[in-house]
């Protein structure tokens, strides 16, 4: 199955009866002309919605929410006979979730090999376009089903991807560029005035195996009128090294996650600085979240206070 063979091009009409009142409680989504059903809570509405009829049928859930250290978007996939019994168990045993967006079939159309062919679908995507940090330990094999059940499933699934991003859950989508530094080779040069670069705190693990393994830095935020001119990107390493000491030149700036938050994508690995700039003497907390500088005046610095 081509998973990008959904048009997101073509119209379509979705209802959503909100049960309890609260534009942010529980929904229930349905599609015109279509069998699926969805039903979306926040964790604390749980115990009002546990027993609902639509929960105790073979399903597809995906529990979201953020970590509290990096507050990077986290999800966990998965599937069951009866998702009422399923989410039971997440309810008591995993703490990251703030709420559960689950697919069944209203006409109970779906069976366990189904459901599981669908939450394997949904890991490859997940992993694919890494929106998202995946919290799923194994990934489950994809199920034989016949001719007939895979082409009802992938439709089934089709109209699943088409709902998930008016939910929240963008975690299935391929990420959109929103700039592309190396090629704005026309645009005006920046006066050194004007920041060309992103300095962002980095902590051991995340500088190691993001930052130099994957060549790239993730769940940042960039002020709207800043998106164009940043073409460089250099990591502050946090305690013990208390100094900035990498940078890369910016290959794109693609959207991530679903709370307005860039992946910036490196065109080559990361240098290190001639030499580490420290904190030294600057303010408390100067190097808690992103600033904005140039990279001459960064390559130049002596501390961090002569940067910005």
């Amino acid at each position: 199955m081509n998973i990008n063979s959904f048009s997101k091009t073509d119209p379509y009409t979705i209802r959503i009866f909100v049960q309890d009142g609260d534009p942010e409680g529980i929904r229930i989504v349905d599609k015109m002309n279509w069998t699926g059903c969805c039903v979306t809570f926040p964790r604390d509405k749980w115990e009002d919605v546990r027993g609902q009829a639509e929960l105790r049928r073979p399903g597809v859930y995906v529990l979201a929410g953020h970590d509290d250290e990096t507050e990077l978007a986290s999800i966990y996939i998965g599937q069951a006979e009866d998702v009422s019994v399923r989410l039971e168990r997440h309810e008591k045993s995993k703490d990251f979730w703030d709420r559960a967006v689950v697919f069944v079939s209203s006409s109970n159309a779906l069976n366990k090999a189904h459901v599981t062919w669908i939450e394997c679908k949904l890991i490859e995507l997940a992993k694919r376009y890494r929106q998202c940090v995946l919290l799923n330990g194994t990934e489950p094999q994809e199920l034989n089903l016949s001719r007939s059940e895979k082409s009802d499933t992938e439709t089934f699934l089709r109209e699943m991807l088409s709902i998930y991003p008016l939910l929240g859950v963008k975690a299935f989508e391929k990420p959109k560029v929103v700039a592309v530094p190396h090629e704005i080779s026309s645009a005006p040069q920046l006066s050194r005035e004007e920041p060309d670069t992103l300095v962002v705190p980095a902590r051991e693990d995340g500088f190691k195996r993001v930052f130099l393994g994957e060549k790239c830095w993730y769940a940042v935020r960039i002020a709207a009128g800043k998106i164009d001119q940043i073409k460089y990107i250099a990591a502050y390493q946090s305690a013990p090294v208390s100094a900035i000491t990498h940078y890369a030149p910016i290959d794109s700036i693609e959207s991530y996650g679903d709370s307005g938050k860039y992946k910036l994508i490196f065109s080559e690995s990361a240098k290190e600085l001639p030499k580490p700039i420290p904190i030294a003497d600057a303010p408390s907390g100067s190097m808690q979240g992103p600033r904005y500088t140039h990279l001459d005046s960064l390559i130049k610095a002596e501390t961090v206070v002569d940067i910005f």
